[in-house]
């Protein structure tokens, strides 16, 4: 289970009568919490006119509400190209993001749907999940190129066959998503929703990992302007980070161990975290010369694709939610990622008949060839020989939510490193 699928306590609840009114959704009759994440927290919502999913974005760095509305227009526009997205609906203003009390909301329709992870899926049904990571991240190209415009984030490229129509129509269409664009913001500034006796509630330092340092900024937020980071390595088009460095890691090691060996009486968790610190010690000790150089080529990527983000219904997948994390990344990178979530089994070993059938058909879809496949999967084999999350959220924060992740995860990264050759087969073959 990634970290954006942890679930945690629900300690705000949401502001029904003032939401329901602004989206003219009729009155309340039940509103449960659902599976939440670290990111955002989400409701199953009944009322008089029919079932919703109520989003509150909670995280304040991914609370930003031009930010998010710039996401729901984004995935209005995948879902017109047939991507299977859930997009919010608007509300009386037109708006699709409802800020009330300080806190940023969106009002879903509900998706009925299940989650699936790799061990339910047929080989087939694997193809058909890496060909539709492939669409996302070509489809991505397109409307995002047309959301940043509109920004004047990114200059537009016309198509290289696109003729003289062609043109007037895309300047058209970019000259009427950036008022829109522009009415949306300032509305979004100058107005919020403040019911009587409301104050914006505080909201917790939850710490970063590894994935929250590489994530780009918000849009709106510090950095993010036309030349904050996701314009300029939208316009670069490489990842200009290396991999983490080991002396780093060594001494994070170190640091854990002592954690580890001050905690008493010491338990199995215990016994497990030292073993696999060592072990993972002595594999960088012999590996430290592969430290991956600058990334390869970036592009626009959801940013968290993982089962609990994906819901099928009879057997094909419905919708792919919590576009949070959407940003400039190296796409290849993600579908790694995702295949290390998707099919690793509970020993820690890959399903590579799977994967294998999931990165073709990635291939084909996002146009990536092997070369990008296989330095994808050496960077992402080096950041989880380096990465300690669960174990530091456990040691340095007290937080035991992801204590069950950690022996599959843990022992991913040897197997992964006994098996690398293999591994780089099964996405590049």
């Amino acid at each position: 289970m990634p970290r954006s699928s942890v679930p945690i306590p629900v300690i705000h609840a949401p502001p029904l009568g003032a939401l329901l009114r602004q989206y003219a959704a009729g009155s309340a009759l039940t509103c449960d919490p659902v599976e939440q994440g670290l990111l955002n927290r989400g409701y199953r919502l009944r009322t008089t006119h029919g079932r919703y999913f109520l989003k509150h974005h909670f995280d304040p760095e991914t609370a930003d509400p031009a930010a998010i509305a710039r996401q729901h227009r984004a995935t209005q526009r995948l879902a017109d190209l047939g991507v299977p997205v859930a997009p919010p609906l608007a509300g009386t203003d037109g708006r699709t993001v409802a800020v009330v009390g300080g806190h940023a909301y969106a009002l879903h329709p509900w998706i009925d749907g299940g989650h699936r992870h790799g061990g339910q899926l047929t080989t087939a049904q694997c193809a058909r999940l890496g060909a539709l990571l492939g669409v996302v991240h070509a489809s991505l190209e397109r409307v995002m190129e047309r959301v940043m415009a509109t920004q004047g984030r990114a200059p537009a490229k016309p198509a290289a066959d696109a003729g003289p129509g062609q043109d007037q129509d895309r300047a058209e269409d970019q000259a009427e998503d950036q008022a829109e664009d522009q009415a949306e913001d300032q509305s979004l500034k100058g107005n919020t929703h403040e019911p009587a006796g409301t104050t914006p509630e505080g909201t917790p330092d939850r710490g970063r990992g590894p994935r929250d340092r590489a994530r780009v900024a918000p849009e709106g937020a510090e950095g993010a302007g036309p030349t904050g980071s996701t314009a300029a390595r939208a316009r670069e088009g490489t990842d200009p980070a290396r991999g983490a460095d080991p002396a780093d890691t060594f001494a994070l090691i170190d640091r854990l161990l002592a954690r580890v060996r001050s905690h008493r009486p010491p338990d199995a968790f215990d016994e497990l975290a030292r073993h696999r610190l060592l072990e993972r010690r002595a594999l960088l000790e012999k590996h430290a010369d592969r430290r991956p150089p600058q990334g390869g080529s970036v592009g626009w990527v959801h940013g968290d694709f993982h089962p609990f983000n994906l819901l099928y219904r009879d057997g094909e997948p419905a919708a792919i939610v919590d576009w949070d994390r959407l940003g400039v990344h190296p796409r290849a990178e993600e579908a790694v990622r995702a295949a290390m979530i998707f099919f690793v089994r509970p020993v820690g070993a890959l399903d590579l008949a799977k994967v294998r059938a999931y990165a073709r058909a990635y291939r084909r879809a996002a146009g990536a060839g092997p070369a990008e496949l296989a330095a994808a999967v050496h960077r992402v084999w080096w950041e989880r020989l380096n990465d300690f999350w669960m174990l530091r959220w456990h040691y340095e924060r007290g937080d035991t939510r992801a204590d069950p992740q950690f022996p599959a995860a843990s022992a991913l990264a040897v197997w992964w490193t006994r098996e690398y050759d293999a591994v780089c087969e099964a996405f590049t073959g």
